[in-house]
């Protein structure tokens, strides 16, 4: 089976990582198409022997990536055309329509209720979402919160698949060396009690919520936040004015894996543009610590993001033994309470979370085990499931 996946870009983003991952571990043919930005993860998927192509679309309007794409689509033969990200589904699912492959697949990471990929839903992107859609033959949603929302929208039950995201749980496995190195690099003291948080920094995420929260704690907690994005001078600022000083690190875009470098490049990020590097932040190139290394420098992760499709960080952070304590997670809330792991629900405000913080720091940080929540996620689970999907759209009278 020969599978074409599209998808907007390749910068360090959730669901770029998720579909480096499923590449993995999915036993057919796969091609990569990014319709811009070919970063970090274009580049490891090369490396990985993936064959990556960068369409050079110029904005959401260049119509000329349509027959560009197309063109392509018919010269590899693929048997299913599988889509990533807004941009991506709507101009693949058309292109895939053009070269005559009518087993399309999209996947939808990042649907919220007022919200899609960090940005507000409107009439119009609903309206053009819906028109794609119906060009494809089977939206895959993340987790059953996202498949209730596209059915809300007037997507047929028929035509919607839960495939959760998955995680390779050994990755992400506590090491006491990496957090005693990481947290050297970071000069965060080996008694500090450091609260995490991960994510894109965009408004929707909320870590205003947990600067605000930090203040309110005593000096010996530090707050590490992991991730890039619009809003990090905002936050920064925040921060000044807080007076947090040096309890706020802010570690950048990181790798997934232990042993790869990470390379600092985001969605926001041109292609080789030189940034330096601002106060507080984690060195660039090999010596900047994995996403693995980082989870285990932590005590906590915490979450006050509202509104999520499925809640990935946190997985991964039970998968590192962390506590975690989060506003909406599907991909807790899904599982029933008893096989939840420590997760504990908080409402998005900082007095909720700064009331939850004391209490564990007061009590102490239980000993690190994996989760079983982890292993329910487990990434073969997820790339068998998606291959059901290709396969019964190839069956005939499916």
């Amino acid at each position: 089976m020969r599978v074409l996946h599209v998808i907007t870009g390749l910068g360090t983003g959730g669901a770029e990582q998720q579909l480096r991952l499923l590449l993995r571990h999915l036993p057919a043919a796969c091609d990569v198409v990014t319709l811009t930005n070919p970063g970090a993860v274009a580049r490891q998927l090369t490396a990985e022997g993936f064959r990556v192509t960068h369409l050079g679309m110029s904005g959401n309007r260049d119509l000329t990536a349509l027959p560009r794409l197309a063109k392509l689509i018919r010269a590899g033969r693929y048997d299913v055309v599988h889509t990533h990200l807004y941009r991506a589904c709507l101009y693949g699912r058309i292109a895939a329509r053009l070269a005559g492959v009518r087993a399309v697949v999209a996947t939808e990471h990042s649907l919220g209720e007022s919200q899609m990929e960090g940005r507000p839903l409107t009439r119009g992107v609903r309206a053009l979402y819906l028109a794609g859609e119906r060009l494809g033959r089977v939206t895959v949603a993340v987790s059953p919160a996202v498949a209730a929302r596209l059915h809300q929208w007037g997507v047929p039950r028929r035509r919607i698949h839960v495939v959760s995201n998955g995680i390779d749980a050994d990755r992400f496995r506590y090491d006491a060396r990496a957090r005693a190195a990481t947290r050297r690099l970071l000069d965060l003291p080996d008694d500090a009690f450091v609260v995490g948080g991960v994510g894109r920094l965009v408004p929707g995420k909320r870590f205003d919520v947990l600067l605000r929260a930090v203040a309110q704690l005593p000096h010996e907690v530090r707050l590490l936040l992991v991730g890039a994005g619009p809003e990090e001078d905002e936050l920064r600022a925040l921060a000044r004015r807080l007076r947090l000083g040096d309890r706020v690190r802010f570690a950048g875009e990181v790798c997934h894996d232990r042993g790869e470098a990470a390379t600092g490049t985001g969605d926001d990020q041109d292609e080789g543009t030189a940034q330096e590097d601002p106060p507080g932040s984690a060195p660039p190139g090999p010596a900047a610590p994995d996403l693995p290394s980082l989870l285990s420098a932590m005590d906590v992760l915490a979450s006050p993001s509202p509104e999520e499709a499925f809640g990935l960080a946190l997985v991964e952070g039970l998968a590192s033994g962390l506590p975690v304590f989060y506003t909406d997670c599907p991909a807790i809330e899904a599982l029933p309470a008893q096989e939840r792991g420590p997760a504990v629900p908080c409402a998005s405000d900082p007095d909720a979370f700064a009331r939850s913080l004391y209490a564990l720091l007061t009590d102490g940080v239980p000993p690190r085990e994996t989760a079983a929540v982890a292993h329910h996620y487990s990434v073969t689970r997820s790339a068998t499931r998606l291959m059901h999907v290709y396969e019964r759209l190839l069956t005939p009278h499916t």
